[in-house]
């Protein structure tokens, strides 16, 4: 079974004309500065952006992020992958990036199937339209579940943007993927190796079902997971994960951190009347 090195990002918010985040932080700068942190790595065979791509949906958000991202993954010879977020918009992710895979953005969820050497690697869209919490359909977890049938020879990795685990912030429990035990049946006693997902904005490796799950810190912001109950925050720092498969040491994940300007400060700093608000705006229906 061949080895595979992944550098694997989350969460770049980028804007059109490279707007900031929040009016504070410049999160196309961030992205150029995790990439040059990540320069030394050498050779790659997957660049993987597993969601929140853009935070406005736009087309130049997305034109931004592949000019950036495509070059950098090339010169190391690997592939750009990009995840459908909640805050990324399908109309301008699938005129930009296509399946977020090198082919057509297909109607309905942008799923995507990926073969690089012996690797499947299987992107799955749990974006909810309008919505910040995550949920995969029915079909989707059909059209896996048949994909899956039959092995990959190195195995596979799924890429999705909510986290099949739980979270670990009153905020982030509230946007979470929904039913996340109906990926666990669907993944059990398959060959998946590795599911790789975002939108907690800090680092965690858990498991679903005996397969590790490895979160991405995000690019954007870092969340606070040690702060007051009650209280939501993130600081201004950035960062992404190196990930690596092979037969030896099975899986090494590295995460990374890169300092960037007022590193430590806070983002923002939601309290619990607002957090609940956001959480009824954003979170699935409670009906």
């Amino acid at each position: 079974m061949a080895g595979y090195r992944i550098l694997h990002l989350s969460d770049t918010h980028l804007l059109a004309d490279g707007a900031l985040h929040y009016d504070l932080v410049d999160t196309t700068a961030n992205l150029r500065r995790v990439l040059e942190r990540a320069a030394g790595v050498g050779a790659l065979d997957l660049v993987i952006v597993t969601g929140d791509c853009s935070e406005d949906g736009s087309r130049d958000s997305y034109a931004a992020l592949r000019a950036i991202v495509e070059p950098w993954a090339e010169q190391r010879g690997a592939r750009a992958v990009f995840v459908m977020g909640n805050h990324d918009l399908p109309e301008g992710f699938g005129a930009e990036l296509g399946d977020g895979a090198g082919g057509a953005a297909p109607a309905g969820p942008i799923d995507a199937v990926v073969r690089f050497g012996g690797l499947r690697l299987i992107v799955l869209d749990s974006s909810v339209a309008g919505a910040g919490y995550g949920r995969l359909e029915p079909g989707q977890l059909a059209r896996l579940r048949d994909e899956l049938a039959a092995p990959a020879p190195d195995g596979t990795v799924i890429a999705l943007h909510h986290p099949p685990v739980p979270a670990a912030t009153e905020l982030l429990q509230g946007l979470a993927l929904q039913q996340p035990a109906a990926l666990a049946e669907a993944v059990r006693g398959s060959d998946v190796r590795l599911i790789l997902a975002g939108h907690y904005h800090h680092p965690l490796v858990a498991t679903l079902a005996g397969v590790p799950v490895v979160v991405s810190t995000a690019v954007t912001n870092l969340a606070d997971v040690l702060g007051d109950p009650g209280v939501e925050q993130a600081s201004f720092s950035s960062g992404g994960t190196l990930v690596e498969l092979d037969d030896q040491q099975g899986l090494r994940v590295l995460p990374f951190h890169v300092p960037v300007p007022r590193e430590g400060e806070a983002v923002f700093r939601l309290d619990a009347q607002r957090v609940a608000q956001i959480i009824e705006a954003a979170g699935p229906p409670t009906s």
